[in-house]
Protein backbone atom coordinates (compact mmCIF):
# COMPACT_ATOMS: atom_id res chain seq x y z
CA UNK A 1 0.00 0.00 0.00
CA UNK A 2 1.60 3.63 -0.98
CA UNK A 3 0.47 5.21 2.42
CA UNK A 4 2.22 2.29 4.82
CA UNK A 5 5.47 4.65 5.10
CA UNK A 6 3.24 7.54 5.38
CA UNK A 7 1.07 6.28 8.26
CA UNK A 8 4.36 4.99 10.40
CA UNK A 9 5.97 8.41 10.12
CA UNK A 10 2.55 9.80 11.50
CA UNK A 11 2.42 7.37 14.18
CA UNK A 12 5.90 8.07 15.26
CA UNK A 13 5.33 11.55 15.66
CA UNK A 14 1.57 11.21 17.48
CA UNK A 15 3.09 8.81 19.50
CA UNK A 16 6.68 10.36 20.70
CA UNK A 17 4.80 13.68 20.87
CA UNK A 18 2.25 12.23 23.32
CA UNK A 19 4.78 10.94 25.02
CA UNK A 20 6.86 14.36 25.67
CA UNK A 21 4.32 16.02 26.31
CA UNK A 22 2.78 14.08 29.15
CA UNK A 23 5.74 12.62 30.54
CA UNK A 24 8.68 14.25 29.95
CA UNK A 25 7.03 17.46 30.27
CA UNK A 26 7.94 18.80 33.97
CA UNK A 27 11.53 18.54 32.87
CA UNK A 28 13.40 21.88 34.85
CA UNK A 29 13.12 25.35 32.90
CA UNK A 30 16.64 25.21 32.52
CA UNK A 31 17.32 21.77 31.16
CA UNK A 32 14.52 22.93 28.54
CA UNK A 33 16.41 25.90 27.53
CA UNK A 34 19.81 23.85 26.76
CA UNK A 35 17.93 21.15 25.20
CA UNK A 36 15.45 22.98 22.76
CA UNK A 37 18.95 24.88 21.58
CA UNK A 38 20.80 22.39 20.80
CA UNK A 39 18.28 20.39 18.99
CA UNK A 40 18.32 24.21 17.49
CA UNK A 41 21.43 23.70 16.96
CA UNK A 42 20.88 20.10 14.93
CA UNK A 43 18.25 21.47 13.11
CA UNK A 44 20.14 23.99 11.60
CA UNK A 45 23.18 21.92 10.58
CA UNK A 46 20.36 19.53 8.55
CA UNK A 47 19.17 21.94 6.97
CA UNK A 48 22.21 23.74 6.07
CA UNK A 49 23.78 20.41 5.06
CA UNK A 50 20.45 19.70 2.47
CA UNK A 51 20.67 23.19 1.28
CA UNK A 52 24.22 22.44 -0.11
CA UNK A 53 23.38 19.54 -2.20
CA UNK A 54 21.84 22.82 -4.70
CA UNK A 55 23.13 22.61 -8.07
CA UNK A 56 21.61 25.68 -9.03
CA UNK A 57 22.88 28.96 -6.93
CA UNK A 58 20.16 31.35 -8.74
CA UNK A 59 16.97 29.16 -8.59
CA UNK A 60 17.82 28.46 -4.97
CA UNK A 61 17.95 31.91 -4.53
CA UNK A 62 15.03 33.20 -6.60
CA UNK A 63 12.91 30.87 -5.22
CA UNK A 64 13.12 31.14 -1.47
CA UNK A 65 12.41 34.85 -2.90
CA UNK A 66 9.32 34.46 -5.20
CA UNK A 67 7.96 31.62 -2.97
CA UNK A 68 8.34 33.81 0.30
CA UNK A 69 6.63 36.56 -1.08
CA UNK A 70 3.81 33.62 -2.28
CA UNK A 71 3.63 32.59 1.16
CA UNK A 72 3.27 36.31 2.74
CA UNK A 73 0.77 37.42 0.60
CA UNK A 74 -1.40 33.66 1.35
CA UNK A 75 -0.22 34.21 4.74
CA UNK A 76 0.49 30.31 5.44
CA UNK A 77 2.00 31.28 9.00
CA UNK A 78 -0.90 33.20 10.54
CA UNK A 79 -3.30 30.60 8.95
CA UNK A 80 -1.35 27.40 10.64
CA UNK A 81 -1.45 29.45 14.14
CA UNK A 82 -4.86 30.10 14.41
CA UNK A 83 -5.68 26.58 13.14
CA UNK A 84 -3.22 25.28 15.83
CA UNK A 85 -4.81 27.69 18.32
CA UNK A 86 -8.42 26.19 17.30
CA UNK A 87 -7.55 23.20 17.79
CA UNK A 88 -5.98 24.52 21.19
CA UNK A 89 -8.94 26.10 22.17
CA UNK A 90 -11.85 22.95 21.45
CA UNK A 91 -9.48 20.18 22.90
CA UNK A 92 -9.01 22.38 25.89
CA UNK A 93 -5.29 22.88 26.33
CA UNK A 94 -5.47 26.24 27.42
CA UNK A 95 -3.15 29.30 26.32
CA UNK A 96 0.50 28.28 25.63
CA UNK A 97 3.14 26.93 23.26
CA UNK A 98 0.20 24.25 21.59
CA UNK A 99 -0.12 26.47 18.54
CA UNK A 100 4.08 26.89 18.60
CA UNK A 101 4.68 23.47 18.49
CA UNK A 102 2.26 22.64 16.51
CA UNK A 103 3.39 24.89 13.41
CA UNK A 104 7.13 24.52 14.42
CA UNK A 105 7.47 20.32 14.34
CA UNK A 106 4.55 20.67 10.86
CA UNK A 107 7.15 22.50 8.79
CA UNK A 108 10.19 20.50 10.23
CA UNK A 109 8.49 17.54 10.00
CA UNK A 110 7.29 18.32 5.86
CA UNK A 111 9.97 19.74 4.23
CA UNK A 112 13.39 18.68 3.40
CA UNK A 113 14.88 15.80 0.87
CA UNK A 114 13.49 12.80 2.72
CA UNK A 115 9.89 13.45 3.43
CA UNK A 116 9.40 14.34 -0.48
CA UNK A 117 11.82 11.71 -1.63
CA UNK A 118 10.53 9.13 0.52
CA UNK A 119 7.10 9.93 0.19
CA UNK A 120 7.62 9.54 -3.64
CA UNK A 121 9.49 6.30 -3.40
CA UNK A 122 6.68 4.93 -1.96
CA UNK A 123 4.37 5.94 -4.75
CA UNK A 124 6.16 5.14 -7.35
CA UNK A 125 8.17 1.96 -6.31
CA UNK A 126 5.95 0.90 -3.14
CA UNK A 127 9.42 1.16 -1.02
CA UNK A 128 8.87 3.03 2.53
CA UNK A 129 12.33 2.56 3.63
CA UNK A 130 13.27 6.13 3.68
CA UNK A 131 10.28 7.06 5.48
CA UNK A 132 10.66 4.33 8.16
CA UNK A 133 14.23 5.75 8.41
CA UNK A 134 12.45 9.16 9.06
CA UNK A 135 9.81 7.83 11.37
CA UNK A 136 12.44 7.19 13.79
CA UNK A 137 14.30 10.54 13.69
CA UNK A 138 11.03 12.35 13.59
CA UNK A 139 10.26 10.52 16.95
CA UNK A 140 12.81 11.23 18.58
CA UNK A 141 13.06 15.10 17.84
CA UNK A 142 8.89 15.06 18.85
CA UNK A 143 9.99 13.53 22.04
CA UNK A 144 12.35 16.35 22.55
CA UNK A 145 10.21 18.86 21.20
CA UNK A 146 7.14 17.93 22.85
CA UNK A 147 8.18 17.81 25.89
CA UNK A 148 9.23 21.65 25.94
CA UNK A 149 6.55 23.08 23.60
CA UNK A 150 3.49 20.78 24.96
CA UNK A 151 0.95 18.47 22.44
CA UNK A 152 0.83 20.43 19.70
CA UNK A 153 3.73 18.33 18.10
CA UNK A 154 1.67 15.42 18.37
CA UNK A 155 -0.94 17.16 16.45
CA UNK A 156 1.66 17.84 13.57
CA UNK A 157 1.27 14.45 12.89
CA UNK A 158 -1.92 15.24 11.27
CA UNK A 159 -0.33 17.63 8.51
CA UNK A 160 2.24 15.22 7.85
CA UNK A 161 0.16 12.16 6.65
CA UNK A 162 -1.25 14.91 4.47
CA UNK A 163 1.53 16.07 2.78
CA UNK A 164 3.42 12.96 2.64
CA UNK A 165 0.24 11.55 1.46
CA UNK A 166 -0.74 13.17 -1.35
CA UNK A 167 2.88 13.30 -2.56
CA UNK A 168 2.84 9.63 -2.85
CA UNK A 169 -0.45 9.82 -4.74
CA UNK A 170 0.61 12.42 -7.19
CA UNK A 171 3.84 10.20 -7.61
CA UNK A 172 1.89 6.83 -8.42
CA UNK A 173 0.56 8.81 -11.04
CA UNK A 174 3.26 11.13 -12.85
CA UNK A 175 5.26 7.98 -12.53
CA UNK A 176 8.94 8.83 -13.31
CA UNK A 177 8.51 12.34 -15.42
CA UNK A 178 9.60 14.28 -12.54
CA UNK A 179 13.42 14.83 -13.15
CA UNK A 180 16.19 14.21 -10.47
CA UNK A 181 17.19 17.57 -11.04
CA UNK A 182 13.95 19.30 -9.84
CA UNK A 183 13.27 17.15 -6.73
CA UNK A 184 16.76 17.96 -5.66
CA UNK A 185 16.11 21.85 -6.14
CA UNK A 186 12.98 21.18 -3.93
CA UNK A 187 14.75 19.52 -1.33
CA UNK A 188 17.34 22.42 -1.11
CA UNK A 189 14.81 24.76 -1.00
CA UNK A 190 12.99 22.57 2.05
CA UNK A 191 16.45 22.48 3.59
CA UNK A 192 16.76 26.45 3.95
CA UNK A 193 13.11 26.45 5.71
CA UNK A 194 14.45 23.61 7.81
CA UNK A 195 17.38 25.96 8.48
CA UNK A 196 15.23 28.69 9.64
CA UNK A 197 13.76 26.59 12.01
CA UNK A 198 16.64 26.05 13.73
CA UNK A 199 17.31 30.08 13.91
CA UNK A 200 13.47 30.42 15.61
CA UNK A 201 14.50 27.81 18.10
CA UNK A 202 17.76 29.42 18.92
CA UNK A 203 15.76 32.60 20.36
CA UNK A 204 16.87 34.76 17.62
CA UNK A 205 14.11 36.79 16.23
CA UNK A 206 11.47 34.68 14.75
CA UNK A 207 11.38 34.31 10.50
CA UNK A 208 7.68 32.89 9.54
CA UNK A 209 9.10 29.79 8.53
CA UNK A 210 6.03 28.62 7.16
CA UNK A 211 5.44 31.52 4.93
CA UNK A 212 8.46 30.03 2.94
CA UNK A 213 7.20 26.71 2.06
CA UNK A 214 5.43 28.48 -1.20
CA UNK A 215 9.71 28.24 -2.26
CA UNK A 216 9.79 24.50 -2.35
CA UNK A 217 7.40 24.41 -5.59
CA UNK A 218 9.08 27.00 -7.21
CA UNK A 219 11.44 24.42 -8.89
CA UNK A 220 8.73 22.40 -10.40
CA UNK A 221 7.16 25.44 -12.03
CA UNK A 222 10.67 26.16 -13.68
CA UNK A 223 11.72 23.23 -14.74
CA UNK A 224 8.10 23.13 -16.80
CA UNK A 225 8.69 25.95 -17.96
CA UNK A 226 12.18 25.15 -19.17
CA UNK A 227 10.51 21.91 -20.98
CA UNK A 228 8.03 23.88 -22.55
CA UNK A 229 10.29 26.61 -24.17
CA UNK A 230 13.21 24.05 -25.11
CA UNK A 231 9.98 22.12 -27.13
CA UNK A 232 9.40 25.54 -28.96
CA UNK A 233 12.67 26.21 -29.63
CA UNK A 234 13.61 22.85 -30.95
Amino acid sequence: MIFTGTLVNGAAIALCGAGGAYVIKNVPERYNDILIKAVGLAVLFIGISGALENKHIMLLIMSMVIGSLIGEWIDIDGKMNRFGKYIERKLGFGEGNFSKGFVSSSILFCTGAMAIVGAMNSGLLLDHNMLYAKSILDGVIALVFAGTMGAGVAFSSIPVILYEGIIAVTAAFAGNFMPTEMISEMSAAGSLIIAGIGFNFLGMKPIKVANMIPAMFIPCVYFAGMGIFNNIIA
